[in-house]
C-alpha cells in the first residue's frame, strides 16, 4: 500500500488523499475510488443514424448506472524532446555517413514539424465512487464491490464501441502528480501513433 509521505501534510489536507491501494484510491469518510481509463470515439465522423444510436446507447448506458461517474478529460502536450535525443543517440552508434545524415535530418524534420503544430495527447478516464457503510469497513469486500462496478461500466462502454481499464497503483499516482505538478505537464512520450497524427497534419496543410 502506498501512503503520502508524512511531510506532505500539507498537501494530503488539499487533496484529501489516505492513500493508494491494490489499484484503489482511498479516501476520508470511509469513501474510495476507481480510475478507468478509455478509449474514445470519434463523434463527428460518424454518419447522423450512427450518432442518433451513439446517443441513445450513451443515455442508456447512463440510465442502467447505480452508481455515480466522475468524467475526466486529461490534456497533455507530447514530449518532442525525449523523442528527438533518442533518435540523435541512434546517429552516435551509426557508422556510415549517409545514415547519420539521415538521422540528423530526420530529427531537425521533427523538431520542425513541431513548432508549427503543438501536439497534445489527450486521454479520458471515469471514476467510480464507492462509500462503505460505518461498520462495513472489510477491504475485501470493498473491493468486491469496486471490482463489480467496474465490471458493469466497462460493459457497458464496450456496448457503444470503446474499450476501457482499471489504472494500476502507480498509474493513479502518476495521473495526481501531473495534476499538481504542472511544469511536468510535458511528460507523454511521443510514440508512432502521435507520429502519424503530425504527418497526417503536416500532409493537411
Amino acid at each position: 500500500m502506498w501512503h503520502w509521505k508524512q511531510d506532505k501534510v500539507s498537501s494530503r489536507k488539499q487533496i484529501q488523499i489516505k492513500g493508494v491501494k491494490d489499484n484503489i484510491l482511498l479516501l476520508p469518510n470511509n469513501e474510495y475510488r476507481v480510475v478507468l481509463e478509455t478509449s474514445s470515439v470519434n463523434f463527428e465522423l460518424k454518419s447522423e443514424a450512427e450518432q442518433d444510436v451513439l446517443i441513445d446507447s450513451f443515455e442508456n448506458f447512463l440510465n442502467s448506472l447505480n452508481t455515480k461517474l466522475q468524467i475526466l478529460i486529461r490534456v497533455r502536450e507530447v514530449d518532442v524532446e525525449t523523442y528527438v535525443k533518442d533518435i540523435l543517440k541512434l546517429k552516435d552508434k551509426e557508422k556510415e555517413k549517409v545514415y547519420q545524415n539521415q538521422i540528423e535530418n530526420y530529427a531537425d524534420f521533427i523538431k520542425n514539424l513541431v513548432v508549427r503544430n503543438k501536439i497534445l495527447s489527450r486521454k479520458f478516464f471515469l471514476v467510480i465512487p464507492y462509500q462503505a457503510a460505518e461498520k462495513s469497513k472489510d477491504f475485501r469486500i470493498i473491493k468486491e464491490q469496486l471490482q463489480l462496478l467496474s465490471d458493469i461500466v466497462i460493459k457497458a462502454l464496450e456496448k457503444l464501441g470503446m474499450k476501457a481499464r482499471r489504472l494500476e497503483t502507480i498509474e493513479i499516482l502518476d495521473l495526481f502528480y501531473s495534476f499538481y505538478n504542472p511544469d511536468q505537464i510535458k511528460s507523454q512520450l511521443l510514440t508512432k501513433n502521435t507520429l502519424e497524427k503530425m504527418l497526417e497534419g503536416e500532409n493537411e496543410i
